[in-house]
Order: structure tokens, then sequence, then C-alpha cells
């Protein structure tokens, strides 16, 4: 549930703030009356983020078995390259990511009426679309396991309802943030969340008999971590972790934690930290208004 929580508090913090952004600079710059549009664009990203969590739940029921989870195993592994690109992304573009919204607005508030819906679709989709997928893979891999599959979405809707609170107390200017350290604890996190739903995703291809070794085993410590006690719960909710692991999903596990968590910590090292900011909207300053005056 841990894991969840914080795919949707990063997810959502991130589209929260990509919101703020929006809606403080049309305030800021005059252009209040075209924020209905943000708001449409973002309730239409949350309408295609929920149809498509559905059609992840209900699309593949009454296919055969093997054909349901190399479904499940390729969406999971999808879901783990999207949520590693977020996590990158993130790291790099934190610090300019204010300066290029509002380049896009500019662009958008000059072009036709639907333009500015289209920026906050994108913008806010691209998140929702990559936390219904991984939510989703979370959730198959609880059904596996002895964890509730209820848990993975109460952890994320959580994540989503905090999210959304601080982007309102960011707006408001009652809250600073520093968002480098932030994404760094948080994107090191994710990266073991992410290790765990790949090797959910490649056993489930085990099971699906597309990749071999589903019955040579790693380790087995079934006999000392029991999946329904509550470190076993606790394992599995966090980490996906599996008391019986195979050969392949620990190395896959190893080949991804290894690199992709090397490059993380350089590229947080390198990445200038973005300010410790509130993006309240400020009054115009006097020096442009006597300029333009």
């Amino acid at each position: 549930m841990l894991g969840n929580y914080l795919v949707g508090l990063r997810e959502g913090l991130e589209a929260s703030l990509v919101v703020v952004i929006l809606v403080a600079y049309l305030v800021k710059s005059g252009r209040a009356q075209l924020l209905p549009r943000i708001w449409g664009g973002v309730a239409l990203a949350i309408g295609v983020s929920l149809g498509f969590g559905a059609l992840l739940t209900f699309g593949p029921r009454g296919l055969t078995f093997e054909a349901q989870e190399f479904i499940g195993g390729t969406l999971s592994i999808i879901a783990v390259g999207f949520v590693t690109w977020m996590i990158f992304w993130m790291a790099r573009s934190a610090r300019g990511l204010s300066g290029e919204l509002r380049g896009q607005i500019d662009k958008a508030a000059d072009g036709g009426r639907m333009a500015l819906v289209l920026v906050a679709l994108l913008a806010v989709g691209r998140e929702g679309l990559e936390t219904a997928l991984f939510i989703w893979a979370a959730t198959q891999a609880a059904a596996t396991g002895a964890g509730s599959t209820t848990a993975p979405l109460i952890g994320a809707a959580l994540g989503i309802v905090t999210a959304v609170l601080l982007g309102f107390l960011i707006y408001r200017g009652a809250l600073k943030l520093n968002f480098g350290k932030f994404f760094a604890w948080t994107g090191g996190f994710l990266i073991l969340v992410a290790a765990g739903v790949l090797s959910y995703g490649v056993h489930d291809l085990q099971e699906a008999r597309f990749l071999p070794g589903l019955h040579d085993l790693a380790f087995d410590v079934s006999g000392t971590i029991d999946p329904s006690s509550w470190i076993g719960t606790l394992l599995k909710g966090t980490l996906n972790f599996s008391p019986a692991t195979t050969w392949l999903e620990a190395a896959v596990w190893v080949l991804y934690v290894i690199p992709v968590m090397f490059l993380f910590l350089r590229t947080i090292r390198r990445t200038p930290p973005p300010r410790t900011a509130s993006t309240a909207p400020k009054p115009a300053s006097t020096t442009s208004q006597g300029a333009s005056a």
C-alpha cells in the first residue's frame, strides 16, 4: 500500500504542479477568463484515465488463463518503462518545468479555442495514464498473493488526495516544498517498487509459458516468511516481494535496480536542484508596468 501511495502522491503532485502553474500564470498574466478551458482539459484527462483503468480491469476477462497472464505481464513491463521514464524526466526537468509550461500557454492562448484544453489534457492525462497502468499492475500482483486487491487502489487514492491538497497549499502560498529532495527520495524508492512490478511481470510471462523457468527457483523462504503474515503482506504491498522467486525474476530485479539506481543517483547529482518554491500568483512588477506605460 505504501508503494502505491507514493505512486499516487508523486504522479498526483506532478499533475497538481502542472495545474497550479497553468492556473497561476493565467491569473498573473490577466487571462483568468481562459481558466474554464484549463479545467475542461483537466476534467477530460481524468475521464480518459478512468476509462483506461476500466478497460484494463474488464478488458482481459473471458480470455484463457495464459492469454490473461501474457497481457498482464506485458502491461506490467510497459508500466515499469513509463514509471522509469517519469522518474528520470522529473529529475531532469523539475527546475525548468514552470518556464516550459508558460511557453506552451502563450502559444495556446494565441491559437484556437481548444488549444489550452489540449495543453491541460496532455499535461495531466500523461500522469493519469501512467498512474492507471502502474496501479493496475500492482492490483494484479496483489490478486495473486495474500494481499487485498483494494489496498493498492486505496493507497493510490490517498496519495492523489494528498497531492491535490499539497498543490492547493502551494498555490495559496501556504506551503514551500523542496522539490529536489522530494523527487530524489521518492524516485529512489519507486525504483525499488518498479523492480518488484517488473519481476512480477516476468513471472506472469512465465505462467503464460512465454518465458521459461517457472519452476526453477532461486530461493523459497515461504517457510520463514508466510505470505499471509504481516511482514509478508508488507513486503508484497510495498516491493511486490515473492517468498518463492524464480532465477529469471531475481536476475531481472538485480539487472534493473543496479543500473537504474546508479543512473538516477548520477542524474540528481548533476542536475541543479530546483528552488524551494511556492507557485502562488504574484502581482506584476512595477518596473514592467512603468516600462509598458
